[in-house]
């Protein structure tokens, strides 16, 4: 069976169980069945076995590589998706990540009328490698060129986090030579070789929590979140609403004047070159702090044109 057709399974359940929850085997049986033969219709090469034993493979699967749990409720008899998977920030991001890859591969012919960036996340060579280093707990050696290094050097780092940012993957681990926490950018790194040499993952280190807290993929280096309040014009606003900065906005005061927001996370290089990407359709209102860096930005900014 094509891998192609896994995908398809997967994405077919967890569309069923996010529509109805506490379907039943034979619910999704039936559902599978009739996308199938739907599917087929573009796809004579995919091809959906489902029993029984397929479902449990297949949400152990679920779980394991996309991160959503789905459960048997024996008061309800049928499958849902928990209430965990739910709350999880990622959750929607694959389902539309699916709902996108059955499209683009189920049209025969997109290019007239589907235009995609020609840029491509960078440094997806390794993604899979380090992906399995950080499951199995094995350090991972690698030659990093950063911008401001000459030549590039060994680095020997026990990977913790994954994270994505603006087109970009970095691994986030501890570096075994100072014993730093650092963030290294995917598409500088070369001559990655897992090794056999496994380590403990610190107990007192939640790689996701340190970045609760912070905008892009530079860490809070121990500084703490503040709250910052943004003002912008009525029509930025808009975007704003429904694409949100940070998973702390709250609207503070929304009319035809403006959009006020209310964040909380700790001021760093990336979030300040993110709103000074907004222009003259943003202002900063709090803290004091923020609104002297970006003041200065932008005084910077002009002299370049005096």
């Amino acid at each position: 069976m094509s891998k192609r057709s896994y995908i398809s399974r997967y994405h077919l359940i967890i569309k069923k169980l996010e529509n109805k929850p506490y379907s039943t085997f034979e619910d999704l049986s039936s559902y599978i069945s009739h996308q199938e033969k739907n599917r087929q219709l573009k796809d004579e090469n995919l091809y959906m076995d489902f029993s029984k034993r397929t479902l449990q493979r297949d949400i152990k699967e679920i779980k394991g590589n996309i991160g959503i749990d789905i459960e048997y409720c024996r008061t309800n008899k049928g499958y849902f998706i928990s209430d965990r998977s739910k709350e999880n920030k990622h959750f929607q991001r694959m389902m539309e990540a699916f709902t996108l890859f059955q499209s683009l591969n189920l049209a025969e012919d997109i290019s007239s009328f589907i235009q995609i960036e020609h840029s491509k996340p960078q440094g997806l060579d390794n993604l899979f490698g380090i992906i399995h280093a950080i499951k199995n707990k094995l350090q991972i050696q690698f030659l990093y060129k950063a911008f401001y290094w000459d030549k590039a050097n060994g680095i020997t780092i026990e990977p913790y986090l994954l994270k994505e940012f603006k087109n970009r993957w970095y691994v986030i681990g501890k570096n075994t030579w100072d014993d730093q926490i650092k963030t290294y950018s995917l598409d500088r790194l070369s001559d990655l070789d897992i090794s056999r040499k496994k380590f403990e993952f610190p107990k007192n280190y939640d790689a996701a929590e340190d970045f609760r807290y912070c905008f892009g993929i530079i860490g809070p280096n121990g500084d703490e979140p503040q709250n910052v309040l943004l003002s912008f014009t009525s029509f930025q606003g808009k975007y704003i609403k429904t694409l949100p900065l940070h998973h702390t906005q709250e609207i503070v005061k929304d009319n035809d004047e403006e959009l006020q927001i209310k964040l909380q996370l700790c001021i760093t290089y990336d979030f300040i070159k993110e709103l000074l990407s907004y222009g003259d359709t943003m202002m900063v209102l709090k803290p004091k702090s923020l609104v002297n860096k970006i003041r200065q930005a932008y005084e910077e900014a002009l002299k370049q044109y005096s």
